[in-house]
């Protein structure tokens, strides 16, 4: 049934607009989003649609194939810590654009799975935005909407996140990643080599960015640029540089992660675009022990599988999206790709292919 089919059974009427936005997996550059630096993530194929339609009333009704029944909520509700904050926070945005006004019937239908480090949320506001914009009759352009769906995120649900995930579900394509310059949003789509595949496995552990661990390393890399005296911790002058090392433990930690992960991305960047899989890998590699030893944002079940993924032949690894459980990042020889993933979700059950 297509999704046009599906929002006429639910709500009996057709609706005013849809949007499809794919989810995303980030291959290097993490937490380097909100600090002025380099990031590569790529599209996945699994994807968020949407189909909406103003209902002439002061209530909206949201109904999810991920979820069971349906939720209503007032129009221009506050933050409830519910999954539907994210589409009430779109909508909420959509309105303050003049793009919708009122109670809107919304049907979602998603195969991006939540808490996995793929960028549900940023999807799901994305479409969301895309299809007000249709039914305004607004010709939005990708980098906006990037904009107000990062804003929903800072303002509404009370996330600091960069703007990384909003870009790259915006604007890449499966088996395309975006090479994104955070500082100016300058950017360039790199088709991913042929001979290559990323595989992104789930690790079975929840990721759950609002606990605070996230925005906790968001303070802490505030913290050591303030320190420095910049704004943008990726991007230290020599003199900043050499001051690294006259910071707490923890904040010399941190900086050490996002300028030597900006310095990687670059890298990775030039190394995709030569097909130079050998060099990606050391990258994606040394990006972990990084994010797990520097950032302090793995777990020890996910160190085991990026070691196991190591071991049985993947030539890179790590950790995918905001830390603390969700998804790895597995790259391999094409013709590796299916007996390897196999065995690798038969070794270790619980885990699945995202």
């Amino acid at each position: 049934m297509s999704l046009l089919d599906k929002f006429m059974t639910i709500y009996g009427r057709a609706p005013t607009a849809s949007a499809s936005v794919p989810g995303r997996v980030n291959l290097i550059g993490e937490h380097t989003d909100y600090n002025g630096g380099a990031v590569l993530p790529a599209a996945i194929e699994r994807r968020v649609e949407v189909a909406l339609s103003p209902n002439g009333s002061f209530t909206t009704s949201i109904q999810s194939t991920r979820f069971n029944g349906r939720i209503e909520r007032p129009s221009g509700d506050q933050k409830r810590n519910d999954w539907t904050d994210y589409a009430m926070g779109a909508l909420w945005k959509a309105d303050k654009l003049g793009w919708l006004s009122g109670g809107v019937d919304l049907f979602i239908d998603s195969d991006v799975p939540d808490g996995a480090g793929v960028s549900s949320s940023a999807a799901l506001i994305t479409a969301i935005l895309r299809a007000a914009a249709e039914t305004a009759g607004v010709g939005a352009d990708p980098v906006d909407v990037a904009k107000h769906a990062r804003s929903v995120e800072n303002e509404y649900i009370g996330m600091p996140c960069g703007i990384m995930d909003q870009m790259a579900v915006g604007l890449a394509r499966p088996g395309s990643a975006l090479a994104l310059n955070t500082r100016d949003l300058s950017f360039e789509v790199i088709d991913i080599p042929s001979g290559w595949r990323f595989v992104v496995i789930h690790s079975g552990v929840r990721r759950e960015l609002a606990d605070g661990r996230y925005k906790a390393r968001f303070e802490e890399c505030q913290n050591a640029a303030e320190a420095l005296g910049t704004d943008a911790l990726c991007l230290l002058s020599s003199a900043q540089q050499e001051a690294v090392d006259t910071l707490t433990d923890t904040l010399r930690k941190r900086a050490l992660h996002v300028t030597s992960e900006h310095l990687r991305t670059l890298q990775a960047s030039s190394a995709m675009k030569a097909s130079d899989l050998d060099t990606f890998a050391r990258l994606m590699n040394e990006s972990h022990r990084s994010y797990a030893e520097d950032f302090e944002a793995s777990t020890p079940e996910i160190d085991a599988l990026v070691t196991d993924a190591l071991d049985s032949g993947a030539r890179g690894a790590r950790l995918t999206g905001g830390g603390f459980g969700g998804c790895i990042v597995v790259l391999l020889e094409s013709h590796l790709e299916q007996d390897w993933t196999t065995a690798f979700l038969n070794r270790h059950p619980g885990t699945w292919q995202v």
